[in-house]
């Protein structure tokens, strides 16, 4: 093996101590300085690795062109350095240098052959590290302008940036109390996959050699920008309720760090980790500061993706404990349930979930006692879409209802294995029951979609009119349908109006529970669904501004209009809803509603 280079060499007379001796050779002490009095930053302090190179070699060969002197002298050592040959020094022509030419000691390696691939990678990272300076190996030219921000973009050429490059300028003063100045030139390249999961990678060189076991400065630099990045978005995990840890921050990330400084520290001799410096501390801390700024106003999006993680993070720990928690509920029996009686067919049992005692009252008296349950609520429903998933475990109706199913948040809803096939949301034919049954499509789509898919969700509409006829009572479920009934010519005695569930006659509840299929919420487009929850249901209020809002073809907005009136609210609301579902057909319902007859009533 032949290494050359084209330096300035050194004096000849110091060769025989430079490959034979150890501790041996100029710029090798700690406080020697250059002539703008800087200190020297070389890798190497103790001059151990040219000498031990050479005293394990069977053959070892160096030639020397001293710059200054313009002579040149060879020296061949011979096994491990036993003979010496030397030739006389003589004038040279052609540019300064150094070569060496060596053969391992079979004795000292048994294989003394050198791994190609190996030192091919090595003289690469040199390259990388000395942007400007070429390097050939066997004819193949390694020049890398750009330095370590090139090896960044082999890495990932899609994602890598430059972070910053600079030098930090001190004082110090010698053992002597001389006093002498120190560089330390920084430079660092990130590349953020935020495909990319996996633990962060730092590949770092001090002096141009790679630090494979890391130290002090990986520490420092991932410290640092962990902790800015957490205090730049330290406003909205607390709006969110959510916390951030090391790894929401560093998943994806790849540093790639190249620090030149004088007199460098490592834990061994293959100077594989730095150890702490503090002249080095305060240059990253300085160097961090200055371009942390500056990265994050340049990639808001990774600032987002960071919060999504930890949002992901946190809700997958509140499925884990929700899990564990709906597990505990499904084996306690919940007192408000009207259950079915059946014990072993649970797939043709059907719930209702009822607006209010009063309508539970009425379903008791009405329902098939071996198929048909009921449980009431009380009130509205939560918004979920706004709710923590512990704000929902919290939440003892919702807990109720799944432990009365068989659901656990979390887990996916199979039909087959729930306590109830058929899940029938039962409120007044009014907005607020409109209301109660739009928010409970809204809790079982965030957490079971899949129940849509399968028709296990459906609503059932209670009839708003009681017609009592000469011959019979009939059934209507809107003022269209009385309307229609009117003109048909039949003769009616009586029309009594429903205003809820509880006032309902126990035909009429007979009538709506004997129903076989009930409308049927289904879902074609389930990106649309989600859209449109998130109109009605979402954080961001502008987007239910306009959806609620309109102006007329003259411009004028009629919004103080809208709030005057809370029925020409609701009504332009729901019809501006069922617009925007038809338009996007993220929800479709299959609607049976012709006014029916009561069941005749057995002669006693």
């Amino acid at each position: 093996m032949t290494i050359e280079d084209n330096g300035i060499g050194f004096p000849l007379d110091k060769i025989p101590g430079v490959y034979t001796e150890f501790r041996t050779g100029s710029k090798f002490k700690d406080e020697e300085i250059d002539e703008k009095g800087f200190l020297y930053r070389t890798l190497g302090q103790n001059g151990l690795g040219a000498a031990a190179t050479c005293l394990t070699s069977d053959y070892f060969a160096a030639t020397v062109r001293h710059y200054n002197s313009k002579n040149e002298a060879t020296f061949e050592f011979i096994d491990g350095a036993l003979q010496t040959k030397k030739t006389k020094p003589k004038a040279f022509k052609g540019a300064s240098g150094v070569r060496v030419t060596l053969q391992l000691s079979k004795e000292v390696y048994k294989n003394n052959e050198i791994n190609e691939d190996l030192l091919r990678k090595r003289i690469i990272d040199l390259a990388y590290n000395n942007p400007g300076l070429a390097f050939y190996f066997n004819g193949e030219k390694y020049l890398f302008k750009k330095g370590l921000l090139e090896l960044a973009q082999r890495i990932d050429a899609e994602n890598a940036q430059s972070f910053g490059e600079d030098a930090f300028v001190y004082e110090a003063e010698t053992a002597k109390g001389k006093k002498v100045k120190g560089k330390i030139d920084f430079h660092l390249s990130v590349c953020f996959n935020k495909k990319n999961d996996e633990k962060e990678k730092f590949i770092s060189f001090v002096n141009s050699t790679p630090t494979f076991d890391g130290g002090f400065h990986h520490d420092r630099v991932k410290r640092i920008f962990i902790n800015s990045i957490k205090e730049k978005v330290e406003r909205l995990i607390k709006k969110e309720k959510i916390s951030i840890v090391d790894n929401d921050v560093l998943a994806g990330v790849t540093f790639v760090m190249g620090i030149t400084m004088p007199n460098p520290r490592f834990e061994s001799q293959t100077k594989r980790k730095l150890v702490r410096d503090t002249q080095l501390e305060k240059g990253l801390e300085k160097f961090m500061e200055e371009n942390m700024d500056k990265f994050i106003r340049k990639n808001k999006e990774f600032m987002d993706i960071i919060v999504e993680r930890a949002k992901s993070r946190h809700r997958y720990q509140e499925l884990k404990d929700a899990s564990i928690k709906g597990k505990k509920a499904k084996r306690q029996r919940v007192e408000k349930l009207l259950d079915a009686n059946e014990r072993k067919d649970r797939d043709l049992c059907t719930l209702f979930i009822c607006e209010g005692d009063s309508a539970i009252g009425g379903l008791r008296s009405a329902r098939n006692k071996l198929y048909q349950g009921g449980i009431a609520l009380k009130g509205k429903p939560m918004n979920v879409m706004q709710a923590t998933i512990n704000d929902v475990l919290n939440n003892q109706e919702f807990m109720d209802i799944m432990a009365s199913i068989g659901l656990t948040i979390g887990q996916p809803a199979v039909v087959s294995d729930l306590r109830y096939s058929k899940i029938v949301f039962l409120a007044d034919s009014d907005v607020d029951g409109g209301h109660i049954n739009t928010l409970l499509t809204n809790f079982f789509f965030q957490f079971w979609p899949e129940l849509f898919e399968q028709g296990a969700i459906q609503f059932a509409k209670a009839p708003l009119f009681e017609v009592i006829t000469e011959k019979e009572t009939l059934f209507v479920e809107t003022p269209g349908q009385l309307e229609d009934l009117k003109k048909s010519g039949t003769k009616i005695k009586e029309i009594q109006r429903n205003k809820g569930l509880g006032e309902m006659s126990p035909e009429a509840f007979k009538y709506v529970l004997a129903r076989e299929e009930y409308t049927k919420i289904n879902i074609e487009d389930i990106q649309s669904a989600k859209h449109m929850l998130d109109v009605c249901f979402g954080r961001d209020t502008n987007l239910r501004k306009d959806l609620l809002i309109d102006t007329d073809s003259t411009g004028v907005d009629h919004s103080e209009d809208v709030e005057s009136s809370a029925k020409a609210t609701a009504k332009k609301a729901a019809a501006k809803a069922l617009a925007k579902a038809a338009d996007s057909k993220a929800l479709k319902a299959t609607k049976k509603v012709p006014a029916k007859k009561a069941p005749a009533k057995k002669k006693k």
